[in-house]
């Protein structure tokens, strides 16, 4: 069945087609403004959702969103706006853990059959120096990422320790995401 990403993620496309995986890419336009007070597993859940339910099709196909946020101490960090936000963000995740979280969405098409999932990581930041977060924020690299920064990049020397699935924290937690997958591919679509 043909599959379609619903994200402009470079990191979630590359990842997929590694695992395997032949695929469009289709972007969507999603409003990823957290509510007030909502727990970042059900913020993430709720916004793949929502990028998978903007992916209008009509023939059979299955449409794979996903959304990734850190929170560290009751507060999601999602892509910083400018490099002061980067800056307060990496100094806030200086020396000590947060939590990682990504919410998976399918949905298969016509029959609207649907899996969702969240997955949680827990990374742990060595002290960051200011000498090292201005360069990183001038390097461009913390833009466009949860929490400021990618761990498949420069950021990935200065991580600690890591708790759970790596590949979640890059943006796509491959082997929940092949489950669910396998799940409605063996589920029949009546």
């Amino acid at each position: 069945m043909r599959l379609i990403l619903a994200s402009a993620s470079p990191r979630r496309a590359e990842l997929l087609a590694l695992a395997g995986y032949e695929f469009e890419v289709c972007p969507t336009d999603t409003d990823e403004t957290p509510r007030p007070q909502e727990m970042p597993a059900d913020y993430v859940r709720r916004i793949a959702v929502a990028k998978a339910n903007a992916v209008a099709r009509t023939e059979a196909c299955l449409i794979l969103a996903a959304d990734t946020t850190v929170a560290l101490g009751g507060d999601l960090l999602g892509k910083p706006s400018d490099a002061e936000e980067a800056i307060r963000m990496l100094r806030r995740l200086s020396g000590c853990a947060h939590e990682v979280f990504t919410g998976i969405a399918i949905r298969r098409l016509p029959d609207e059959a649907r899996r969702v999932a969240c997955e949680r990581t827990l990374v742990t930041f060595d002290h960051l120096p200011e000498s090292w977060i201005a360069a990183y924020v001038a390097s461009g690299e913390p833009f466009g990422k949860a929490g400021a920064y990618a761990i498949q990049g420069r950021a990935g020397a200065r991580v600690a320790r890591i708790e759970g699935n790596y590949h979640n924290v890059v943006g796509l937690p491959l082997c929940a995401v092949i489950r669910l997958l396998d799940e409605l591919s063996s589920v029949s679509a009546d």
